[in-house]
């Protein structure tokens, strides 16, 4: 089985104490993660063979940044040096009907200064069979867009299959410019990832019978979706969770899978939310492993929600858990018993 790479930057978080506000806070907590880190952490501890690219800068908190990638196996032999900072974003924990906030400070760090003439695509896909990437990395800025335009052409180039998590963030740029940057990109994807708003926010495509604030999901909605998706784009799949958001501490959790002939919709998890970052990154995965790996559309749903919903229950970025762990849930075991 050939390599999977990601791409995107990884950043330092910053997060007060459990339920902390920020302007109640005197000391923070520092993990490190990112979109497409996250995934690749994943991965790695699901046993595969993941590289994850980005440039970081050649100082200690940059190399903090690599050994944190490394302890968990992922490769980071094509993470290139240079530029001036890391960036860092601050995470204040939601509870009850008070939603959780993120300040980004990420602005000139070193990826977003990154040029296109950094990464040698070439080297970095050999031996590669699948490349991941989110919408966040070409948000970075123009000459990052340039960057990930030439790595999904590379690697459509040498034949790997591209998976892209939509991922719209509305503190790094609009929705215009998402439309536009990204429907650039979206000629180049094969599995097209994304959460009951992404389609909405980037393309103006919009689930009927949806009120995202009041987590009323329609199932026949998202199937428009989805089917809009890979008509517009010519995707080979489709993939988009659904969380229905009771609480910042309570969501129901699912997600709808559409290879272009069938729809698959998953069990349903009603998750109690320690740390919800990161979940739509488990997400995405799962769905990774479960293609790689040769499993069935349901099977591979079935794995990538449930290793999602096992995410939502760890403090940090990272899923933390194991194949065995995530099959055991999707197979029904949802009891939560100690295991001695």
């Amino acid at each position: 089985m050939g390599k999977i790479i990601t791409f995107g930057e990884i950043m330092l978080r910053l997060a007060p104490e459990g339920y902390y506000r920020f302007t109640q806070a005197r000391s923070y907590g520092a993990t490190y993660g990112g979109g497409e880190a996250n995934v690749a952490v994943s991965l790695a501890n699901f046993g595969l063979d993941v590289a994850f690219v980005t440039r970081l800068p050649k100082n200690d908190i940059g190399q903090a940044a690599v050994n944190n990638l490394r302890q968990f196996g992922v490769d980071t032999s094509g993470i290139v040096r240079g530029g001036d900072r890391v960036g860092l974003y601050f995470l204040e924990k939601g509870a009850s009907q008070r939603p959780s906030k993120v300040i980004y400070d990420r602005a000139n760090s070193a990826i977003a200064a990154a040029a296109p003439a950094d990464f040698d695509w070439n080297a970095v896909f050999k031996d590669a069979v699948w490349f991941h990437f989110t919408g966040i990395t070409p948000a970075l800025g123009d000459n990052v867009a340039a960057i990930t335009l030439e790595a999904v052409k590379a690697a459509r180039e040498k034949g790997l299959t591209v998976s892209c998590d939509l991922n719209y963030r509305k503190n790094l740029w609009s929705k215009e410019k998402a439309g536009s940057v990204m429907a650039g990109l979206m000629p180049y994807v094969d599995v097209c990832i994304a959460n009951e708003e992404d389609a909405a926010d980037v393309f103006g495509i919009k689930a009927r019978d949806t009120d995202i604030a009041t987590g009323a999901i329609s199932r026949d909605g998202y199937k428009e979706v989805a089917q809009a998706l890979v008509e517009r784009f010519r995707f080979g799949k489709v993939a988009i969770t659904l969380r229905e958001s009771i609480s910042a501490n309570d969501n129901n959790w699912a997600a709808l899978y559409y290879d272009g002939k069938e729809f698959y919709f998953s069990r349903k998890y009603a998750v109690r939310i320690v740390d919800r970052v990161g979940g739509g990154d488990s997400f995405g995965a799962g769905l990774i492993y479960g293609s790689v790996k040769g499993l069935g559309p349901r099977e591979t749903l079935e794995f990538a929600v449930a290793a999602s919903c096992l995410k939502h229950s760890i403090e940090g970025d990272f899923n933390q858990v194991s194949v065995d762990e995530v099959k055991k849930l999707a197979g029904g075991d949802a009891s939560g018993r100690v295991q001695r």
